[in-house]
């Protein structure tokens, strides 16, 4: 059977990076986003822009809160994981065996990150492994290597 992915995007500020989260979800097949708080949603020009068209592939939900979805989240079943750099995060190589077939993958505010709420609400938090200075990667970037990683485990 294969895995059912919801996206969420926790307070992401960027209608581009939105937008890119739509497409790359269209490109590996994810079920829902689920946009939370100040996260734009279309339609809007400027998520247009980069979504291409996948806001009208992809299906969608907006909620103000976290706390609107966590439970409906919980009651289907769904294994919640958000991506941050954080103390208990698993490497994201090792997240392969996940043993899940619905998972709802959190991915945060550009600044601030996934908020205390998601990370408290978590079953797992994961982070990608990086080499640089900077240890810092677009969320839309994020994104996709999760997408990616998950449409091959």
């Amino acid at each position: 059977m294969p895995r059912r992915v919801k996206v969420i995007l926790d307070n992401v500020r960027s209608h581009h990076n939105v937008g890119s989260v739509f497409r790359t979800a269209d490109a590996f097949g994810m079920d829902e986003i689920i946009l939370v708080g100040i996260t734009p949603r279309p339609p809007h020009r400027d998520i247009h822009k980069t979504a291409l068209g996948a806001t009208e592939s992809v299906a969608w939900r907006h909620f103000e809160s976290s706390s609107e979805i966590l439970e409906e989240l919980r009651d289907a079943g769904f294994k919640i994981v958000s991506i941050e750099q954080h103390g208990s995060a698993i490497e994201l190589p090792e997240a392969g065996s996940i043993g899940s077939d619905t998972l709802a993958i959190v991915l945060g505010n550009e600044v601030q990150g996934v908020s205390n709420d998601w990370l408290e609400n978590s079953d797992e938090i994961w982070e990608i492994e990086q080499k640089g200075i900077k240890k810092s990667l677009n969320v839309s970037v994020c994104a996709g290597i999760v997408m990616h990683h998950l449409s091959h485990s």
